[in-house]
């Protein structure tokens, strides 16, 4: 077991305590991959335990970021991401509950077969080992990672936004609380204990082969970096260009509460709706009801020449417009000449992470969804269902717009490999 928390602000040794960290990290991932399941769901039962008993000093922490990044002159959604409350902590308290209840993956035998020869094959999930977590704002991220990782037989190295990390620390500290009630190494999820940025880029090295992947989550700036700089595998989106695209067949009630909410749920996360594309042939009775809607709801709205004439409070959209995560009330709004035209401006111009189809044609929702190459597509639903709580999986580290080994919300399932187990009667190969 480790000693409490200690910052490592003016050391001067950065480099040896991120070494140090990697180090017991790996030490714990080799307990954690052969703890049974039953250990870490109490640590897991324990955790959410104490998140909602450590309540008010995790609210007290969070207020002193909240404070420091308003004096900093942060913006309104970046004070959004930022923001705790009694809601959000018990919802960070029940993710980590369901998590707790998902079937360990460890283990799990996912193909088997036997050879001519008589050997066995079987293909069995195991964990990475060491996952770093580098995520900006969202304190949340630190109770949602240090879950998942757990559960899925990982350990964690988090390294929170300098914003957050105050609240950061109040919520690592109710994680170690689990794992020590657990019997677990406390070492098993750690929390850089500084703001200098020369953390993080001791981690993209790898902290001399500790960290098996790296998962950033947060803008495109810090998202840009890791994918630039990382010495492992990354697991990331680079931003979520989403769009929803209003079919001529499309209920327009349907049309205006996903707009809506796609948009305005929450302007500040990746799954939030950035382009609205409207069918010419539904244009005449969907559009002006949909701009004004989104208008009137304190959205400002880019357009075309065609939505602008819908509304004279629509302003022009320009090239950059359709390509742009706004991450706040702005929307890109557009008519397109059909579904093959939707498809085709979503290919150019969105980021493969979600986007959705109103509609009541199901031979339509059909094409969009086999014909979008993004990690999420939906029909007749909000994109602020990309989120791997919404999926089912209790919580997610991120959302992966890449198309190797993770795709889409990143899982326990997902925080594992596999390897092959083969079993043999003394046979030679000939």
């Amino acid at each position: 077991m480790t000693a409490p928390m200690k910052t490592i602000e003016g050391t001067g040794d950065i480099a040896g305590a991120m070494r140090d960290i990697g180090r017991r990290a790996r030490s714990a991932a080799r307990v954690l991959a052969l703890a049974p399941t039953a250990s870490k769901d109490r640590a897991l039962e324990a955790m959410a335990r104490a998140i909602r008993a450590r309540k008010a000093e995790i609210l007290s922490a969070n207020a002193k970021d909240i404070t420091e990044a308003k004096s900093g002159g942060a913006s309104k959604a970046a004070i959004d991401r930022l923001t705790l409350d009694d809601t959000r902590i018990a919802a960070m308290a029940d993710g980590i509950d369901i998590v707790r209840s998902l079937k360990d993956p460890v283990g799990t035998v996912t193909e088997s077969w036997k050879r001519p020869n008589g050997m066995t094959i079987e293909r069995v999930r195991v964990p990475l080992g060491v996952i770093g977590i580098i995520y900006e704002s969202r304190p949340n991220v630190t109770a949602d990672a240090g879950a998942l990782t757990l559960k899925a037989g990982n350990a964690a190295i988090l390294r929170g936004g300098s914003d957050g990390l105050r609240s950061a620390r109040a919520i690592h500290a109710a994680l170690t609380e689990g794992l020590r009630a657990a019997k677990l190494p406390e070492d098993a999820v750690q929390l850089v204990p500084t703001r200098d940025r020369t953390a993080v880029g001791l981690m993209l090295a790898g902290l001399d082969g500790n960290i098996d992947v790296i998962v950033p989550r947060g803008g495109k700036g810090l998202v840009s970096r890791v994918q630039t700089e990382a010495r492992v595998p990354v697991f990331a989106h680079l931003e979520g260009v989403c769009h929803v695209y209003i079919d001529k067949a499309a209920s327009l009630d349907m049309s205006k509460s996903i707009v809506l909410n796609a948009k305005m749920r929450r302007t500040g996360v990746c799954g939030a709706a950035e382009t609205l594309l409207v069918d010419k042939a539904a244009a005449t009775t969907q559009l002006k009801p949909l701009i004004e809607m989104l208008l009137d709801a304190g959205c400002e709205v880019r357009g075309d020449a065609t939505v602008q004439a819908a509304d004279k409070r629509v302003n022009s959209a320009s090239e950059d417009d359709w390509s742009t995560e706004y991450l706040d009330a702005i929307i890109a709004a557009k008519v397109v000449d059909g579904i093959d035209a939707a498809i085709e401006h979503i290919e150019r111009y969105g980021s493969h992470h979600t986007d959705a189809i109103v509609t009541e044609d199901k031979q339509a929702a059909e094409k969009f969804l086999n014909e979008v190459d993004s990690a999420i597509v939906l029909h007749n639903a909000s994109t602020q269902f990309a989120d791997g709580g919404e999926f089912g999986f209790g919580a997610e580290i991120g959302i992966a717009t890449g198309k190797l080994h993770a795709r889409g919300p990143v899982g326990v399932d997902q925080l594992t490999t596999f390897k092959y187990r083969v079993r043999g009667t003394g046979q030679t190969r000939p």
